[in-house]
């Protein structure tokens, strides 16, 4: 099991500080978010295997990035040449949006042709392609995310649950059933908390309510329970760790080197 730090937070540093950074964190490997205003930008494709160079000279790995694509296009297929090239095995697709004005199975037909186009790129690129579980999406829980993988090769492509996004945002689909639904494939977990709090009543009488992001330890995704359950069943991915607090961010950081050691102090106790 490796946990990776989500390089969102570090948007607008060059690629040697973004390494510093996260080494400094105290993690030993990286998911790499490929986006415009980041450390790499997708139209500068190239810069991915400059990337996993300068963060194995400071003694991480990149075992994943992160991209937005769901068209598998020339720029998606540049996208993952140069990561199937620079040996990152695992790269996150972006998200197929669900529109509720658009009948669902339509929107899931669609979807599916795209995934078989990625599927062709990645048997050239040899590499496998992870969809997200995201709220507002067409994967925005197991039981939707496992109809848009079925029949799909486990080999090319992952399901990456996201408690936090899935769980507690989106519904209340029991992780369990979650993991469950989506055995086949799950290569990867997004490692964040948050949790609702009540707002001012609206002028129709009704209660507003707000989620927000809460340290690893205080949000309402268990993941005392969770954590125990990867070790007991030998999930061997990654968990990657994102740092979604609208804060300074040096004061992000500071969460995100708190949220690691609470992490890794499940990890240790569901190991004893």
């Amino acid at each position: 099991m490796h946990i990776a730090y989500f390089t969102k937070t570090l948007e607008g540093l060059p690629l040697e500080k973004a390494a510093e950074i996260t080494a400094g964190l105290g993690f030993d490997c990286a998911d790499l978010l490929i986006r415009e205003g980041h450390a790499v930008s997708p139209d500068r494709p190239e810069e991915i295997v400059k990337a996993v160079k300068l963060f194995a000279a400071a003694g991480l790995r990149i075992p994943m990035a992160t991209i937005d694509a769901t068209q598998p296009d020339d720029a998606a297929s540049r996208l993952l040449h140069h990561c199937g090239e620079a040996g990152i095995g695992q790269v996150r697709l972006g998200f197929w949006r669900y529109d509720p004005l658009r009948r669902w199975q339509v929107q899931l037909d669609e979807a599916r042709r795209d995934l078989d186009g990625f599927e062709r790129l990645a048997e050239k690129f040899a590499i496998r392609l992870a969809v997200q579980l995201h709220g507002g999406t067409l994967h925005a829980s197991g039981a939707l995310a496992a109809q848009l993988l079925a029949g799909r090769d486990p080999v090319r492509f992952g399901a990456y649950p996201d408690p936090a996004n899935q769980l507690i945002r989106e519904g209340s689909e029991d992780w369990r059933l979650t993991l469950d639904l989506l055995e086949p494939w799950f290569c990867c977990m997004g490692v964040k908390n948050c949790g609702w709090f009540p707002g001012a009543y609206g002028a129709d009488g009704q209660r507003r309510w707000h989620s927000d992001w809460y340290g690893l330890d205080e949000g309402m995704v268990p993941w005392n329970d969770i954590v125990p359950h990867l070790i007991a069943t030998g999930f061997a991915g990654v968990l990657s760790m994102h740092s979604q607090y609208q804060l300074p961010r040096d004061q992000a950081l500071a969460k995100a080197r708190a949220d690691l050691a609470h992490l890794r102090r499940l990890v240790a106790a569901a190991k004893e």
